[in-house]
């Protein structure tokens, strides 16, 4: 890394930080607005298909936003996004949603942002694509550091998610562990944001030779709920892409208040709620229902488009699995078995094996790798066929040179 890569690392990491504290404070300010906690569910049914018109006006008037799967497409092509237009619509339109408690969560929404922003300073010091892609990528760790408080994992996570099998742009992970380092301290003192994990599982133990065997287990579990979760979100988008464009963040909008109606773990991308399940022991009959409503509120909330990301949603399901698990077979390990499918899950869906299991034991403030590790890897080989994230894709010779 060039010394001038540095610097714009480091500028684009302050800029993240920056950005993601602002566009955080903003979210947290309007939910003391229309938080689900605070509105009965008949307010529900006024809040959310009218948040669903103001998609829809935004959308029309300022464009399409954009996504992360565009932005992972930009870096393979060019190094970075063309432009930041998308973010006139992205950025209002996600405050709006996941304020008002759309089951998406922030992650995908200020991931691009971060991601387009570094795009556009490359485009500024008229950087190489290769240099280009290292500082969009340094972006793009900022922002997953903000949100899971974890640099390296972060880091990681933001290479691997860019491919099928592994991390191959190799050449960019120094500036990745850059960027993710020099976003999270602007945060941190910029919100006095605790150095404490984000969640605490009860019961943390020394690690046992049967858990390995539950980890096992924990992996082809989380390859299934990759599964279903994909095969969700295909079916839900086919069926809203079939409607007119202006009707379907209405339409989404009242799908969600209707299933909260059912329960309120619908609601929400579930960070709070993930804390609760992995703290308090619920009954078998919550937990179902809270971990099918969560995948149905998730892709619904996706599919009609209202921006976010499902990195958090899989987080709670696989708690909650995790609380089942436990549930069926009580010499299962509640510690070993949520944090293994909340990796395993989430893992199934982005192939981020490393990544994944960095993050969780970060956010989680346990010392379960080998289990957490286990249960990614097994997820990874056994969804190698399951694709979400269609732009995911192996490192081409187009992308080699030093344009």
């Amino acid at each position: 890394m060039t010394p001038g890569v540095f610097v714009a690392t480091v500028v684009v990491g302050v800029g993240s930080g920056i950005v993601s504290a602002g566009y955080l404070l903003v979210i947290h300010w309007l939910q003391h607005v229309w938080w689900p906690d605070g509105l009965s569910n008949p307010a529900e049914l006024l809040v959310l298909p009218a948040i669903g018109v103001a998609v829809a006006v935004i959308a029309h008037t300022l464009g399409s936003p954009g996504d992360v799967e565009l932005l992972v497409d930009n870096i393979h092509v060019s190094g970075s996004a063309p432009s930041v237009r998308a973010l006139r619509s992205l950025v209002p339109m996600s405050v709006l949603t996941i304020s008002a408690g759309g089951a998406a969560g922030p992650e995908a929404p200020l991931v691009t942002t971060c991601g387009s922003l570094a795009g556009l300073i490359s485009r500024r010091r008229e950087l190489t694509a290769r240099d280009a892609r290292c500082l969009t990528i340094a972006g793009m760790a900022a922002a997953f550091t903000v949100l899971f408080g974890t640099p390296i994992g972060s880091a990681l996570f933001a290479l691997e998610i860019l491919h099928r099998r592994g991390m191959e742009y190799h050449e960019a992970l120094l500036p990745s562990i850059v960027g993710a380092l020099s976003g999270y301290g602007v945060f941190v003192v910029l919100t006095r944001t605790d150095l404490e994990p984000i969640w605490h599982i009860p019961g943390a133990h020394t690690l046992h030779g049967v858990d390995l065997l539950w980890a096992l287990g924990a992996g082809v579990v989380g390859a299934l709920i990759a599964i279903v979760y994909t095969g969700l979100t295909l079916v839900a988008r086919r069926i809203f892409r079939a409607l007119p464009t202006v009707s379907r963040p209405v339409l989404g909008g009242l799908a969600l208040a209707a299933l909260a109606f059912w329960t309120p773990y619908a609601l929400t991308y579930g960070e709070a709620q993930t804390g609760h399940v992995l703290a308090v022991q619920l009954s078998v009959g919550v937990l179902v229902v809270a971990l099918i409503a969560k995948l149905i509120a998730s892709t619904v909330t996706l599919a009609s488009g209202w921006p976010g990301g499902f990195i958090i949603p899989l987080f709670f399901v696989g708690a909650a699995g995790g609380q089942l698990a436990h549930h069926a077979f009580s010499g299962a390990s509640t510690v070993v078995m949520c944090s293994a499918l909340m990796a395993a899950g989430l893992v199934g869906v982005t192939k981020t094996v490393l990544g994944s299991t960095l993050v969780v034991t970060a956010m989680t403030g346990l010392q379960l790798l080998p289990t957490i590790l286990l249960a990614a890897v097994v997820a990874l080989l056994l969804t190698s066929s399951v694709r979400l994230i269609h732009t995911q894709r192996e490192r081409s010779d187009a992308t080699l040179d030093e344009e």
